[in-house]
């Protein structure tokens, strides 16, 4: 049976036994049912109070915990770990054997086996995207249900990337004529990137708004994240990635007042490199075998053999040491936060997904409720999706996973993921 024909046919299913976290930070229901019939959620309570009728498949999750599946509002598929952006599309393009959309088809399929059942993808060639983002929908590849941005929008280019994946700009009218292609082109975001000013944000938001599209801006310095947040950008990814120092108190404010998100993704440097100086062992995770043609595989271990040397990482030292001032500003100011990774940039492979960024926040002092919370129902919102995605209650999509333990009490049972269960089909294992 094809999987197309197996998502257009979804059973209806009981999920019984474990920990449940709806998405809310209330104390959790223990030794619950989930009830799930079709592509939806029907019921969910304590086991012992909900009927379970005869015609339902019963999954047993005791000793275990089911939480809404995790969404992540920065990814990037074309890219999966590699140590190098230039060598890594150079390599592609020289060999004939796997084509980009099939590394696309890779990292949607390793981000859905981790967890991650919604993402917003930011940054890649539009056609690839937008053909990935609904091959997934007509269930002929596994991933994430996918928000895209398509090629992204910038004063300079990015060296070493597809020129597919990004359109330079020269003034506000080029942006604004940049983004309306998009949109007819049938993006669901627009990221607007590096070098844009203020009347270039303007340009983006006021042409992308007209086609009820959000933009996400990449952001590091003051200045930028200013122009972007006075010019109604709708998300504010990275502001500065933990590798900056604590920002003014009054862009602080301004953006906490305003309610704009922020996308910290900090993890992605300022954690992943000194894990991997500690345990250099998560560069052969037999799942990026397993998962990559051998070909890719041995790509990928040549670009990191002597990871502390690549260019990505040559301010690593400076980053951590801004690191938790940088990510805690988030927290001590009250700012709406939604959780991103970046994922596949070097060394954050898609089968880590959110759990490292999650635990840097958990580390920082954010409750382990709030953090799953802010990956799940806040980034649903953020998303635009809050009405069916997110929460784990009757009418919503049944998009669940279950992981081993207690992430209440350590976080790190979300790098456990045991099942992924989206729109009600059972996907993993």
């Amino acid at each position: 049976m094809g999987l197309s024909i197996f998502l257009q046919t979804a059973s209806k299913l009981a999920l019984v036994g474990g920990m449940l976290l709806d998405g809310y930070e209330v104390p959790p229901i223990h030794h619950a049912a989930v009830l799930i019939d079709g592509e939806r959620i029907v019921e969910v309570g304590r086991a012992a109070e909900v009927t379970i009728p005869d015609d339902y498949r019963v999954v047993d999750t005791s000793g275990r915990t089911m939480l809404p599946g995790l969404i992540d509002l920065h990814a990037h598929l074309m890219i999966l770990g590699h140590g190098d952006y230039a060598r890594f599309f150079d390599w592609l393009e020289r060999q004939d054997e796997i084509t980009l959309e099939q590394v696309m088809e890779i990292s949607a399929r390793q981000l859905l086996m981790a967890g991650i059942t919604s993402a917003v993808e930011l940054g890649a060639p539009t056609e690839e995207s937008i053909r990935v983002r609904d091959r997934i929908a007509a269930g002929e590849i596994l991933g994430p249900r996918l928000s895209v941005s398509g090629s992204w929008v910038a004063r300079r280019t990015f060296g070493g990337f597809p020129a597919g994946a990004q359109n330079l700009i020269h003034s506000p009218e080029e942006a604004s004529a940049v983004v309306q292609r998009l949109a007819e082109e049938g993006v669901d975001v627009i990221k607007a990137w590096a070098g844009l000013t203020k009347a270039d944000y303007e340009a983006i938001v006021t042409t992308a708004h007209r086609h009820d599209i959000p933009v996400h801006a990449h952001l590091y310095d003051a200045e930028s994240i200013w122009n972007a947040l006075n010019a109604g950008v709708d998300v504010l990814q990275h502001v500065g990635s933990a590798g900056t120092p604590r920002f003014e108190d009054d862009l602080l404010r301004a953006i906490a007042v305003s309610g704009r998100p922020v996308v910290p993704t900090g993890a992605h440097r300022v954690w992943v490199f000194p894990a991997t100086v500690q345990f250099p062992e998560r560069l052969q995770d037999p799942r990026l075998k397993n998962d990559f043609p051998a070909k890719l595989y041995e790509e990928v271990q040549a670009s990191l053999a002597d990871f502390q040397r690549l260019a990505y990482f040559r301010t690593t030292p400076r980053q951590m040491f801004f690191g938790d001032a940088s990510m805690g500003q988030w927290l001590e100011t009250g700012a709406v936060i939604g959780m991103g990774t970046d994922s596949g940039t070097p060394m954050n492979f898609h089968t880590e997904a959110l759990w490292r960024e999650i635990k840097a926040f958990v580390d920082l002092g954010m409750p382990a409720a709030a953090a799953i919370s802010a990956a799940t129902r806040v980034n649903a919102r953020i998303m635009g999706k809050g009405r069916d995605l997110g929460t784990i209650e009757p009418g919503k999509l049944a998009d669940i996973i279950v992981v081993g333990g207690d992430p209440l009490y350590n976080i790190m049972a979300l790098a456990d993921v045991e099942m992924v269960v989206k729109g009600g089909v059972v996907v993993s294992p």
